[in-house]
């Protein structure tokens, strides 16, 4: 992968559509597009060309872009030919930029590389732009939307300088005590400083599991004892027959999944086999599996039969789930008039639809409260998660130390500040000089 390579590649999506849209970007942007328009269009204005291969074959007449580097989405000079999305006529205007020396298809996320690389974007911005493209719900989308326009990139820029800043206090006094402008006991000055940034960071890692909900879904798992309702239930979630239903024990024997939009939440619904002891070897890999998705359900949906001793099998429940639990009695509408003492249980009927909205909103209750757009600066990768941790432990290490050790209060704080840099990709150690010779004037 060679940074000097002019890269180009169909930005659009799949074909055939209305408009393709292909994009190039490198230093021979310029060239590639004399040859194939005939021109330099104006800078970011659109101009209708036609388009030819170097044997001067029209290929396409469509709108021309170009943006001269600094100002483009890679820091390089780039282009954007935007024509008619017919398989015949991408390939063909594919081929011809091939054909051009030191043109080449582009990598995957080569174009938010180079950005990256030119400065363009950091990593929390690329990754917020991949999440856009990813994303299914009205809060997957606003979580990526604060992501790619640099809210949360802002936030751990403000968390890096204030450590830095304070890193580079500590040094002052170390190196540089007998210089006029620098004051004595710095250290204990960014001492409050540091605990405000340690509460911040606490009250930022506990959006981390909202966060996580709002990217990835709930996981909500059905499960319960064989011919219970359990397809039925996930048949009425799904709004179609997705699971097998019949009156035979052990049909489900995969679990079946089916996404849901809950509250612009994404919500992802399994259904299991039932659990129980079989010498069917099918039926046995279908119980693994099953036991293996409650491990990591964020919410269970435990069906109870009637048959069932519902003191026993919360007792059990208890003992063996982390996940929070909605015991439901499925068949309401075969229900003989004994509804009034099912206590815990959630009385539904899949058939009728009674207690479905109750049930809706029962798994409400486990989604992410978010009243404002400050609620989605939050955390949404275990990465950034595994960084602010790390970066918190060094902050309360460097507060842990007394006024005699300025040495190691200085390396913990270098280490939190790298943690957070980690994060956008910006570690840059070289800024602490900048700081300390710009505060004090040392060396004049």
């Amino acid at each position: 992968m060679g940074v000097n390579d002019t890269i180009f590649a169909l930005s659009s999506g799949g074909l055939p559509s209305g408009v393709a849209v292909i994009r190039i970007s490198g230093p021979g942007c310029a060239d590639a597009l004399v040859a194939m328009v005939g021109k330099i269009p104006p800078p970011r204005h659109a101009s209708l060309c036609s388009i030819r291969n170097r044997n001067g074959d029209v290929l396409d007449q469509g709108l021309v872009l170009f943006f001269p580097n600094p100002a483009s989405f890679t820091g390089e000079d780039s282009a954007e030919l935007h024509l008619h999305g017919g398989r015949a006529t991408v390939r063909a205007t594919l081929d011809a930029l091939a054909a051009f020396p030191g043109l080449r298809p582009a990598e995957a996320g080569e174009f938010s590389r180079r950005a990256f690389h030119n400065g363009k974007l950091d990593l929390v911005k690329i990754e917020g732009l991949a999440d856009i493209v990813a994303a299914q719900t009205e809060m997957q989308r606003r979580l990526a939307l604060e992501h790619a326009a640099g809210g949360v990139s802002r936030l751990y820029d403000d968390w890096t300088r204030r450590l830095t800043h304070a890193r580079a206090m500590i040094e002052a006094e170390l190196d540089f005590a007998d210089e006029d402008d620098v004051p004595g006991a710095i250290a204990q000055t960014i001492r409050e400083d540091l605990r405000a940034i340690c509460a911040e960071l606490r009250r930022h890692l506990q959006g981390a599991r909202a966060g996580e909900i709002i990217r990835d879904g709930l996981t909500v798992v059905i499960t319960g004892p064989p011919n219970v309702g359990k397809s039925s239930l996930i048949n009425y979630l799904a709004g179609r027959d997705i699971a097998i239903v019949t009156d035979i024990p052990g049909t489900t024997r995969d679990v079946i999944a089916v996404d849901l939009d809950l509250d612009g939440f994404a919500v992802r619904v399994l259904d299991t086999a039932g659990i129980r002891e079989t010498a069917e070897v099918v039926e046995q890999e279908g119980i693994r599996r099953a036991r293996s998705a409650l491990a990591s359900a964020d919410l269970i949906l435990r069906l109870v039969d009637r048959s069932e001793d519902f003191a026993a099998v919360s007792a059990a429940d208890c003992a063996d789930r982390g996940a929070p639990i909605i015991y439901i009695a499925p068949k309401s509408d075969l229900d003989d008039g004994s509804g009034a003492s099912l206590g815990e249980l959630m009385p539904i009927s899949t058939r009728t639809g009674d207690g479905m909205d109750a049930l809706l909103d029962r798994i409400r209750q486990h989604l992410p409260r978010l009243t404002d757009a400050a609620a989605f600066a939050i955390p949404s990768r275990e990465r950034h998660n595994a960084a602010l941790r790390t970066a918190l432990h060094a902050i309360e290490d460097a507060l842990a130390f007394d006024s005699e050790s300025l040495e190691l209060q200085a390396e913990s704080l270098r280490l939190a500040a790298n943690a957070v840099g980690r994060i956008t990709g910006r570690v840059d150690v070289e800024n602490l000089l900048d700081v300390i010779f710009s505060e004090f004037c040392i060396g004049k």
